[in-house]
């Protein structure tokens, strides 16, 4: 039996809101106009047993969130009294196995994780190949889930696999395999679910219009039993009050209605305002991606971008991701000595040379990239660097290499049926707390850059999501588009600096067109002679 409400729960005034990222957690007080009242950030550790893998332990982010909570609890007096809902968003594509009791089997493998590598190019890049896949059980995916398991072992199902043949008793014990945000709200509620955009990155879902669930056929082809994955729910859901357990280590009052949540990239692009069909954002972080919300499901093979379902009506949303962005910041600071963290990164590009025909070129491809090429062997590089270059002067080209290998993305993107070219372009992530890599991204772009707060856009993004089930506004969307926006503030493109990022942009194509294949060749011969690393 649910507890009886009280007076103050029929006039909530505030949804705590959570997002776990990969080193920590944002947790943040949001009120009905979805204005953030308060934030806090607590950090956890991240293990690499053995090379390729990454695991956390599910007990270090509920600690992290019970300290984060209690710091809010100090700083909002009235949170206790005023609190109408929790929401979580997290990483995405984790492996979180429990019994069916509940109890954590093992560490958690996060979304880092590679260790089932080889596994996924045995599943998926037998011949023929098409772009590197298998063509049909390439086909196959693309029909049933619109996507399919990279070959880089990154995906829950070839992690699902490895444990079955490297782990056969935590296989043999597991109940239910659940993702990172899943298990958060298992611990708080003791409810099992999921939502839809999480289900469709194990691409074990089917999702075509009607269709919209598990797939039998998809869980047959990979060897996954379908009873162990969880059942799949809307984001806005209130699926389930807090325990008394719960309560007592968050120091709130048991009761308090739990929704389902969404995973980051979900609640990003949500907070990031741009909720209308065909209206894009541009979210930079340790990565980047372009992204934007269609009316239909769309891929891109070539390029390397899909639509994935967002646990809003299986509404379809685009995300065509770019390996390095923020990654690329924080590797120069490491070099020149310094601490990698987002204010000490936003310090540096605050350090950047006047633009300059005579400055570096910088490829950003550190990771390999994702789109519009889908190639690791991919590198970067400084190119053109004389004796008389500065800090500054790298600083620079790492801000211009990066915003146009975005600038590349958008094109590609931007041939898409629909998209909305005259509308300003959000941009999201920590990285966006710079205005000059904001106000790069404009010039490079040619297109008008808004930023509000951009680190914590996943908060206000999955507190929308609650908005309905608190009587906020009729769904998630309205409340998106309701919210004032007072502190938005707006980079346009100079016309000065615009002309010499047009000539960058024609160096950095003439270079892409080169050293693309040149990059790749290079590090096919390090991989086989065992010198190949990323």
């Amino acid at each position: 039996m649910e507890p009886p409400r009280t007076r103050d729960d029929a006039a909530p005034s505030y949804v705590l809101t959570a997002d776990f990222g990969t080193g920590g957690v944002k947790v943040g007080v949001v009120d009905r106009t979805l204005a953030l009242r308060a934030v806090t950030v607590a950090d956890y550790p991240l293990r690499h047993p053995a090379p390729m893998w990454a695991e956390q332990l599910p007990a270090d982010w509920w600690s992290a969130f019970a300290g984060a909570v209690a710091d809010l609890a100090r700083r909002v007096p009235d949170l206790r009294e005023r609190i109408g809902a929790i929401a979580f968003s997290a990483q995405m594509c984790g492996v979180v196995c429990v019994d069916a009791a509940g109890t954590v089997l093992r560490p958690a493998i996060i979304w880092l994780d590679k260790r089932a590598a080889e596994i996924s190019r045995d599943l998926m890049c037998r011949f023929p190949t098409v772009h590197g896949y298998n063509l049909w059980r390439a086909l196959i995916w693309l029909r049933i889930a619109n996507g399919g398991p990279s070959k880089n072992g990154m995906d829950p199902p070839v992690k699902m696999l490895w444990l079955r043949d490297a782990e056969p008793d935590v296989w043999a014990a597991t109940d239910k395999v659940l993702d990172v945000r899943d298990w958060l709200v298992l611990r708080a509620t003791g409810r099992v679910c999921t939502t839809a955009d999480a289900a469709n990155l194990t691409w074990l879902m089917d999702t075509r219009p009607g269709r919209e669930g598990w797939s039998e056929r998809l869980c047959r082809l990979v060897g996954v039993p379908i009873d162990r994955l969880p059942e799949i729910v809307e984001g806005g859901e209130v699926v389930g009050r807090l325990t008394a357990d719960a309560a007592a280590d968050l120091g709130l009052p048991p009761g308090v209605p739990v929704v389902a949540g969404c995973g980051d990239v979900a609640a990003t692009a949500l907070g990031s305002g741009a909720v209308d069909d065909g209206e894009l954002h541009v979210y930079a972080g340790t990565s980047s991606w372009v992204g934007g919300f269609f009316p239909d499901r769309r891929v891109s093979m070539r390029h390397s971008y899909a639509t994935v379902t967002a646990p809003i009506g299986f509404r379809p949303l685009l995300i065509a991701t770019q390996e390095t962005c923020g990654g690329a910041f924080a590797w120069l600071a490491d070099l020149f000595g310094g601490p990698t963290d987002d204010d000490a990164v936003g310090t540096l590009l605050a350090e950047a040379a006047p633009r300059d025909l005579d400055a570096p070129l910088f490829l950003p491809w550190l990771a390999g990239e994702r789109c519009p090429i889908d190639d690791e062997r991919l590198r970067g590089a400084f190119l053109g660097l004389r004796l008389g270059h500065r800090r500054g002067d790298l600083v620079r080209a790492a801000i211009d290499g990066t915003v146009l290998n975005l600038r590349w993305a958008l094109e590609v993107v931007g041939r898409e049926r629909g998209v909305l070219h005259d509308r300003p372009l959000p941009l999201v992530g920590g990285v966006g707390q710079s205005p000059v890599f904001a106000q790069a991204l404009a010039d490079a772009t040619g297109r008008t850059v808004l930023t509000t707060t951009p680190r914590f856009a996943g908060l206000i993004g999955v507190a929308a999501l609650a908005a309905p089930a608190l009587g906020w506004a009729a769904d998630p969307f309205a409340a998106i588009r309701a919210a004032p926006r007072a502190d938005v503030v707006e980079h346009r493109p100079d016309p000065r600096r615009r002309e010499l990022l047009e000539l960058r942009w024609a160096e950095f194509e003439s270079a892409r067109r080169r050293l693309v294949p040149w990059s790749a060749r290079r590090q096919d011969g390090l991989n086989r002679y065992g010198g190949g690393g990323r």
